[in-house]
């Protein structure tokens, strides 16, 4: 089991090792980072985040068991108007802990925080088409796919697609009843 506590200063130097390509920083961070990564991108990406009124909560992920930080999750473009969100930033980022299902459980946990505490009505993502274990753990967690974007990121001299998901709150509550 995880729990989700909010991503912190001290979690910076962990988080810069875990990216260790360009190509991961990308399939990580998307357009949002550079590669390689540091610690000034990220003082910059928490500045405004995790304050009662912010439109980003950023996470780190916390084995309840060994109480080891093993990845990181955020919940951005927090929008109370229109009761929306996007789920991005998602890392299993201790590798011992990959494939055991910590990802799902990381689904459930910022979903949880998106629907029961933010009361939000939509949350989206965006993944890569080849990445297909996210994209089976993103299915698992309810999100059904909206649309593909072709081309969407320049990695190198390669263009990737992007796939766009979303789930519905009443499609959340159904699956966790």
């Amino acid at each position: 089991m995880i729990e989700l506590q909010y991503f912190e200063r001290s979690n910076i130097e962990q988080l810069i090792n875990w990216i260790p390509s360009a190509e991961f920083t990308l399939q990580w961070g998307g357009p949002a980072f550079q590669y390689p990564l540091t610690s000034e991108q990220l003082e910059k990406y928490l500045e405004e985040a995790n304050k009662e009124d912010s439109d980003t909560y950023i996470y780190k992920v916390i084995d309840q068991e060994s109480q080891k930080v093993i990845g990181h999750i955020s919940l951005g473009r927090v929008d109370r108007v229109h009761k929306s969100a996007r789920v991005g930033k998602v890392l299993v980022g201790s590798s011992e802990v990959r494939g055991k299902g910590i990802g799902s459980e990381m689904m459930k946990a910022v979903l949880t925080i998106a629907f029961e505490e933010l009361k939000l009505h939509k949350v989206t993502l965006g993944v890569f088409d080849f990445n297909a274990s996210a994209i089976r753990c993103y299915e698992n967690a309810g999100f059904v796919r909206e649309g593909f974007l072709r081309d969407a990121r320049k990695n190198g001299d390669e263009y990737w697609n992007l796939i766009e998901m979303g789930i519905l709150e009443n499609e959340w509550r159904e699956i966790n009843k």
